[in-house]
C-alpha cells in the first residue's frame, strides 16, 4: 500500500510517499481503508520530534481518518499514528459510524478537531450560557468549530485571527467580536472587544501570546492551553494566577480515548449539530496523499482556512 513514511525528523521534506506493507491486525483493532486523513498541527510536532509522546522511526503520521471497514461500513476514527496511508489500524473504542447525510469531509473535520473543540469548551473550560470566551485561530480547524459551538451554547465569543479575511470568516460563523491576533497590544484589544475581561480563554500559541491572553482573563476565570504553535513555551506566572484566582489547565485529546463516555457523547453532539445545520465545518484544501509535505507547508504558513486533509484517491 502507499503511505507517507518519516525516516528522520525535520521539515516537510521528511514526509515521503512510499510503498509499505499493510498494518498487521492485532487484538482490539480493525483494518480500515482510508479515504481521507486529517492534517493537524499535532502532525507538525510529530514531524519535528516535539510531540507530547515519543515517536519511533520509521513512522507514518496521521491521527484521524475517514474510510470503510470490511463490508463497506463507513466510519470516522482516531488513530495512534498511521493515518497518512491507504490502510490504517483503528481501535474499536474510537470508531464512529458516519450518518448518511454527513459527508466524508465533514466527518474528518469532526473526528480530532471537532472533539477537541467540544471538550476544550465544555469539559475543560466549562463554558456556559452568558459567559464570554476567547477563541484563538478562529478560522482554523479547531477554532472555526469552537466559535460555532460556543455561540450555539449561548456564550459571547471573542475570536482571534491574523488576517482580515480570517476575521470576516469568524464573524460569519457567529463571533460577537474579532481581534487581530498579531497586534502588539493584544490584551488591550481583547478587553475592548469583549467589553471587559473574559471568563474563559483557549490558548494554543505560547510565548508572549500566552501572557497577553492571560492578562485579559477575569478573576476566577479559566484558561485552557492546548498547544504552542509559536514553538515557544511560556513560563507559568504563579503570582498572577493567585492574584486573580485564575484556573490554568492543559488539554490533550488522547487522554479521553479510554473514557467510554466522553468521546461518544461529543461525537453524537457534533454529528447532530452538522445534520441540523447548526454546525458548519469549514473545509479547506484537499491534497493528494503524495502532497503531504505541501499540506504541512500550508498549515504552518497560516495561509489556510478551515480543515486541511489528504485524499488517498488523488
Amino acid at each position: 500500500m502507499r503511505a507517507i513514511t518519516m525516516r528522520e525528523f525535520g521539515g516537510p521534506e521528511v514526509l515521503e510517499l512510499a510503498d509499505v506493507p499493510e498494518p498487521e491486525p492485532r487484538a482490539g483493532y480493525l483494518l480500515a481503508t482510508v479515504n481521507h486523513a486529517g492534517v493537524n498541527y499535532a502532525d507538525v510536532h510529530v514531524r519535528g520530534n516535539t510531540y507530547l509522546s515519543p515517536v519511533e522511526l520509521p513512522y507514518t503520521p496521521g491521527n484521524e481518518i475517514v474510510g470503510t471497514l470490511d463490508g463497506g461500513r463507513r466510519i470516522a476514527a482516531l488513530t495512534a499514528g498511521g493515518g497518512y496511508a491507504e490502510k490504517a489500524l483503528v481501535h474499536r473504542r474510537v470508531i464512529w459510524d458516519i450518518p448518511d447525510d454527513v459527508t466524508d469531509e465533514q466527518a474528518v473535520s469532526l473526528t480530532l478537531q471537532g472533539n477537541s473543540a467540544w471538550h476544550l469548551l465544555f469539559t475543560a473550560a466549562q463554558v456556559t450560557r452568558g459567559q464570554s470566551v476567547l477563541i484563538p485561530a478562529a478560522a482554523g480547524g479547531v477554532g472555526s468549530l469552537a466559535v460555532q459551538l460556543a455561540k450555539g451554547a449561548g456564550a459571547k465569543v471573542v475570536a482571534l485571527a491574523s488576517t482580515e479575511e480570517k476575521r470576516r470568516l469568524a464573524q460569519d460563523l457567529g463571533a460577537d467580536a474579532v481581534v487581530d491576533s498579531t497586534a502588539d497590544d493584544l490584551t488591550e484589544r481583547i478587553l475592548e472587544a469583549a467589553g471587559g475581561p473574559v471568563q474563559a480563554a483557549l490558548e494554543m500559541t505560547g510565548g508572549k501570546t500566552f501572557h497577553q491572553v492571560l492578562g485579559a482573563v477575569a478573576p476566577r476565570g479559566r484558561v485552557v492551553v492546548y498547544g504552542y504553535a509559536g514553538n515557544e513555551l511560556a513560563a507559568v506566572p504563579t503570582r498572577e494566577l493567585m492574584e486573580r484566582s485564575i484556573t490554568l489547565s492543559g488539554f490533550w485529546l488522547p487522554h479521553l480515548y479510554s473514557d467510554r463516555a466522553a468521546l461518544p457523547t461529543s461525537m453524537r453532539a457534533l454529528f447532530a449539530a452538522v445534520r441540523s445545520g447548526d454546525l458548519r465545518p469549514v473545509i479547506g484544501k484537499a491534497y493528494g496523499l503524495g502532497e503531504a509535505a505541501q499540506a504541512h507547508r500550508d498549515l504552518t504558513s497560516r495561509s489556510h482556512m478551515g480543515k486541511l486533509l489528504l485524499d488517498t484517491a488523488q
